[in-house]
């Protein structure tokens, strides 16, 4: 009797110890519930279930043992709470961590694990990372690690990561309040398009950034005591970009957490107060809310109320604004570039800008990076890509998001006109010997000013008439060279325009503003203004006046005639009510008035009006700039190609050429055009097979992100065609019994024109008989600038619809592939 009254204490005794004890392992024949918690070897953490004061809902969760009050830094089942508090967590014989409910019949949590373990245990280390293994293996080789999936906590030696095959991040993630862990708006992960940068992001929308990686530390990263504390790095391969820090001595216990405002604040335990220490918060002023002062600006907090300022050579678009503190539309150039002779403007200790769209190139030292910049028309600024003097960082396009460095910035170099530098401040000081200098040139001016004013005078008037003679012979000569019928008289074109007023306006694009008119016979015309101080659309000019008159097709829009007076260069265009093609296709509302049957006759018209440049008309003409704005579309939505500025023609057995000034639309150009200066029809036939796959989808190519695998537009169509669900790429707005085949076929043409390689991709009148189903369509290959292993900078603007204004020319650039 005694021997079984101890036997019944015995197990009561150890009953007791599995459901409130401690384990430094679980195997899939024990479980943790109730009280019962899993600690790391040292104690340093402790994972268990808990809840938040009186909420019911039970969380399994990782926090610091010996730190009070409860610090959680992961939670499993986030987005999950048990309301049962007879849950459990297990693990399976496969090696799958659960969470199941007291009834075993719901599964409320689980992790797959990417193998399958003989002897799997669960163990939770000292760094707070808790991990499946097989306990038969020697190696430290995890199945399964809560380090993959972060919560809003930042360990040392935790990594984030961005997969540059995949596309997917690892990235931190607010909770909701600061009693509910489920997944938040804010993000905080890198962004690996283009130079990799950190970034938070509220939804698709970011909030703040940074900056891009200095060599030893972001570059918006308060360094100077994070240094004395932890250490960072960074790790960049053909297959990812990984973050992580490492503190510097063992007993340092600090971590970052992102709060459910998005604020992100890097936190050191205080042994003597026995808190929490606030080392720093970002975003900490305005300057760090991204974009605050908008583009081609440069936001210093310490200038304050002013603190956003225009770049040197830009002013702001919006005077009355900026007058009144309202940052809004940011700046514009004062001159355009004019991509020969242009100059660059330094600015130091900066937190470079916005790196999303740039390239870099490690191996190249400034002297060479300054060279590629000037080389290249669309490249803005230039920068090393470290603090040390390291490579090459090029940025294309606006400048977004400059700001001032209080702690360690960099250099960086913006492009100028170089007429700007006679506007360009001078912060230097002089010293006594300048002085002398200046006093004596000043005294020696006014000794012989006496003796040459009347030399003076005389040359200036013989000067004045040289250049009269020049001009004329300049004006006379550009009217002989238009070969046009009709030369209109400025007059009537501007009385036509109402004086080219701004209620006229339709649009503008990177040569000049676009305006309405009406002649006194009733015709409704479109009027080109080219910019005064363009000097490529002065080219442009003669070379779109040449070439329109000589062309006449009824997809391309009609060039009735132009006008030359003074300094003034007008075309004018036939009018089309109907705007351009991407004012209807990028808009939700607009996009409701083509149809699929309507896309696919505007498709097909766009094929044969390039057929005809290609093959049918008395020149080969390549386009060059074709894009979505550049296709007008008349009262009956019939596509005509437009601006043909930066066109070239061909001899007839001529294949291809090259140019040293790359220029085109970003998002449209292909890759041996960007990259290496090389044009044929095929580059055309890129450029179509981007608008084909635009108008299918409805979606830019430029601004386009898939947000779960964050492929560009080319890529995602791409990964849905060898998935075998190519139809899922349509626009879903559209609703239309148009056959699947008809699209399936326009889909198949637009890969075809998209591949990588010239070579493969059909000429237009293969297109055209291909949209027909007159010829057998050949598998497609990969296309040109494919992000599952290369990433495209792309912008940071939303990747929905945007309206676009009449024949609008987007950022010309030249594209340099990342990596």
């Amino acid at each position: 009797m005694l021997i079984m009254v101890r036997f019944f204490f015995f197990c009561f005794f150890i009953s007791t110890l599995l459901i409130q004890g401690t384990l430094a392992i679980i195997t899939p024949n024990e479980s943790i519930q109730g009280n019962r918690t899993l600690v790391s070897s040292a104690g340093t953490f402790e994972a268990g279930f808990f809840n938040f004061g009186n909420s019911q809902g039970q969380y399994f969760g990782i926090w610091y043992k010996n730190i009070s009050p409860k610090t959680i830094v992961w939670v499993a089942n986030k987005d999950a709470p048990v309301k049962d508090s007879t849950a459990f967590l297990t693990l399976t014989h496969q090696g799958d961590p659960v969470i199941l409910d007291g009834s075993r019949s719901t599964t409320v949590w689980f992790s797959n694990s990417s193998r399958i373990a003989e002897k799997p245990i669960m163990q939770l280390l000292d760094s707070g990372n808790l991990v499946v293994k097989d306990g038969n293996s020697k190696k430290e080789n995890f199945l399964w690690e809560s380090f993959d999936y972060p919560g809003n906590t930042f360990l040392a030696g935790m990594k984030l990561r961005t997969n540059l095959v995949s596309g997917p991040y690892r990235s931190l993630t607010s909770w909701k309040n600061a009693e509910d862990p489920g997944s938040g708006e804010f993000s905080y992960h890198i962004d690996a398009h283009g130079f990799p940068q950190l970034v938070t992001t509220k939804g698709e929308i970011l909030f703040s950034r940074a900056g891009s990686w200095t060599g030893f530390v972001f570059s918006g990263v308060s360094w100077r005591r994070m240094l004395s504390l932890v250490t960072f790095s960074l790790a960049i391969n053909d297959k990812e970009v990984t973050y992580q820090y490492e503190t510097l001595k063992a007993g340092t216990v600090t971590m970052l957490v992102i709060n459910p405002s998005g604020f992100v604040q890097r936190l050191l335990w205080s042994e003597r107060t026995g808190n929490w220490e606030i080392l720093s918060t970002r975003p900490m002023d305005q300057c760090e809310y991204y974009a605050f002062c908008d583009v081609n600006s440069l936001c210093n907090v310490t200038n304050s109320p002013k603190t956003c300022t225009c770049l040197e050579g830009f002013v702001p678009k919006f005077y009355e604004k900026w007058s009144a503190l309202d940052w809004s539309g940011g700046c514009v150039r004062r001159i355009n570039l004019s991509c020969e002779g242009d100059v660059f403007q330094k600015y130091a200790g900066m937190k470079l800008p916005d790196t999303s769209s740039s390239w870099y190139d490690k191996s190249l030292n400034l002297e060479k990076c300054e060279k590629l910049c000037l080389k290249n028309c669309s490249c803005t600024a230039y920068a090393n890509v470290d603090v040390d003097g390291r490579g090459c960082l090029l940025w294309f396009d606006n400048i977004v998001d400059l700001t001032r460095h209080t702690d360690q910035g960099q250099d960086i170099y913006i492009r100028l006109a170089a007429s700007e530098l006679d506007h360009r401040g001078n912060d230097q000081s002089f010293d006594n010997k300048k002085l002398v200098g200046i006093v004596v040139g000043i005294v020696a001016f006014i000794m012989v000013l006496g003796s040459v004013t009347f030399t003076y005078m005389k040359r200036k008037k013989l000067a004045k008439r040289e250049m009269l003679k020049i001009f004329h012979w300049k004006y006379k000569r550009e009217k002989e060279d238009v070969e046009l019928s009709t030369i209109f008289d400025f007059s009537t074109i501007s009385n036509a325009t109402d004086q080219f007023s701004p209620s006229k306006k339709l649009g503008e694009g990177g040569f000049g503003p676009v305006y309405k008119g009406l002649l006194k016979d009733g015709q409704e015309i479109a009027v080109k203004r080219l910019a005064k101080t363009s000097e490529q659309g002065a080219e442009q000019f003669k070379n779109e006046v040449m070439l329109m008159a000589k062309l006449q097709h009824r997809n391309l829009v009609k060039l009735l005639g132009c006008s030359i007076h003074q300094k003034e260069r007008l075309l004018i265009y036939e009018y089309m009510s109907n705007r351009s093609l991407d004012y209807f296709i990028f808009d939700s509302t607009q996009s409701k008035q083509l149809d699929l049957t309507k896309r696919l006759q505007i498709i097909d018209g766009i094929a044969r009006g390039l057929l005809y440049l290609h093959q049918d008309s008395r020149l080969r003409i390549i386009h060059r700039d074709l894009k979505v704005s550049n296709i007008l579309l008349d009262n009956d939505m019939n596509p005509k190609i437009s601006d043909f500025g930066l066109a070239r023609t061909f001899g007839g057995d001529q294949a291809e050429a090259n140019t040293n000034r790359v220029m085109g639309t970003y998002g449209y150009m292909p890759p041996e055009y960007a990259l290496h200066g090389r044009f044929s029809i095929k580059s055309d036939v890129f450029s179509f097979g981007v608008i084909v796959l635009e108008i299918i989808s409805g979606r830019k190519n430029r601004n386009f992100q898939d947000s779960e695998h964050h492929l560009n537009l080319l890529s995602h169509a791409w990964r849905l065609w060898i998935e075998e669900k190519p139809l899922e790429l349509i626009d879903d707005l559209l609703d239309d019994p148009v056959s699947p085949h008809e699209i399936l076929r326009c889909i198949h043409v637009g890969l075809l024109c998209v591949q990588q390689t010239p070579e493969n991709r059909p000429n237009m009148s293969s297109v055209v008989l291909m949209l027909n189903g007159e010829k057998l369509l050949p598998d497609p290959s990969q296309p040109g600038f494919y992000t599952g292993t290369i990433q495209y900078p792309i912008q940071l603007e939303s990747s929905s619809r945007s309206v676009g204004a009449c024949s609008q020319n987007e950022a010309t650039v030249s594209l340099l592939e990342a990596r």
